[in-house]
């Protein structure tokens, strides 16, 4: 799906979400999450800000989900018919919100 885009990607893999946490230290972290309440739009995303999703199957794992505050379980609004998003365009709609808040550092004008 990264077409030619490879090169410009900065991937990390990290052993488990622990480890992420120590290597990354992100500054606030957000679970994107059917099971969330709080609109992911109302959110004032801030620099250094990380996003969290899981598998389009099952979400994040619940470990993960409750060690957040539910003021950090964010749900995409959706029509009462859909479920959610498949996870590349909720991706893409989240990232988009959060780095156009930033006022999206890095792009050519």
């Amino acid at each position: 799906a990264g077409l030619d885009y490879h090169e410009w990607a900065n991937v990390h893999d990290h052993a488990d979400f622990q480890t992420y946490l120590t290597t990354r230290q992100p500054a606030r972290l957000f679970a994107f999450t059917t099971k969330g309440s709080v609109p992911f739009q109302q959110i004032r995303y801030q620099s250094g800000d990380a996003l969290l999703f899981g598998p389009e199957t099952r979400g994040l794992p619940p470990e993960i989900l409750h060690s957040l505050p539910a003021t950090h379980w964010l749900r995409i609004p959706m029509q009462p018919a859909s479920r959610s998003l498949n996870l590349s365009n909720a991706v893409a709609v989240a990232v988009y919100q959060a780095w156009g808040q930033l006022e999206f550092p890095g792009a050519e004008s």
